[in-house]
């Protein structure tokens, strides 16, 4: 199997990097083992914070559309790994910080909903191109870093914002050049490292508790819907236009 993250863990910092090249784009085992090692930091009591970066051209283009395409019943394991990531990430205990560059997308964009403190490059855009290829996803968590109509605008339209728009919203604390961008963020994590783990743990559960509805309920519901789309035959037109790179013709998709 290749890696497709890595990580290393340093004075209390666990730094989680995704790697999978050439879009870091995961798969359905990518998925599942990446809410498995979030889990196991969470556990580790020398682990303090948590950094999720990449390398590459960007962060995160998020589900493997390919094996999707060849495989659609994979899409309840997609969506199982999905979903224990998200999890992992908004429910364990321990500050959760997203480095992003280049295009987050889909799963990225879950990966960042889910985090407690997102630090971006100037190149970063944010978008959710899900409606384009026949699925849905992330508007859970889109919705908890950007206000409700400019999620919609984004959703329906498929068009991405960036970085300097996603400050000027509230969902970024920082944005930086590329090549500050770890740096920033374990700045950022060293402060908080440097914290009472106890407290912080307790401050984070007590946050969570006082968020405005379910994060988890409400992405598993719209979950329902994504496995519902990929039912029709509009969706696999869409994945497999993506896939051949040509433009959908979903009138064409009604006759198969």
């Amino acid at each position: 199997m290749t890696r497709q993250f890595w990580t290393a863990i340093e004075a209390g910092i666990a730094e989680l990097v995704i790697e999978n090249p050439p879009v870091n784009a995961l798969d359905s085992v990518g998925w599942r083992t990446l809410s498995e090692e979030i889990d196991r930091l969470n556990a580790d009591d020398t682990v303090r914070v948590i950094v999720i970066r990449a390398e590459g051209k960007g962060f995160c283009a998020g589900v493997d559309i390919k094996e999707l395409q060849a495989h659609p019943a994979r899409i309840v394991e997609v969506n199982a790994g999905n979903y224990e990531t998200f999890r992992a990430l908004h429910r364990g205990l321990k500050p959760a910080i997203a480095a992003v560059h280049g295009y987050v997308l889909g799963g990225g964009i879950g990966i960042c909903g889910a985090v407690d403190i997102i630090v971006a490059s100037e190149d970063a855009t944010f978008g959710v191109p899900e409606v384009d290829r026949g699925a849905l996803g992330a508007g859970a968590h889109l919705q908890r870093m950007f206000p409700l109509q400019k999620v919609r605008h984004m959703y329906f339209t498929g068009e991405p914002i960036d970085a300097a728009e996603a400050y000027r919203l509230g969902a970024v604390e920082k944005v930086v050049p590329k090549d500050r961008l770890r740096e920033t963020a374990l700045e950022i994590a060293a402060k908080i490292a440097a914290k009472s783990s106890t407290i912080v743990a307790l401050a984070k559960e007590a946050l969570n508790g006082v968020e405005e509805g379910d994060l988890e309920r409400h992405y598993r519901w719209e979950q329902g819907f994504t496995a519902q789309a990929y039912l029709t035959a509009e969706s696999q037109e869409a994945r497999d236009a993506f896939v051949e790179k040509r433009g959908a013709d979903f009138d064409r998709s009604k006759d198969k």
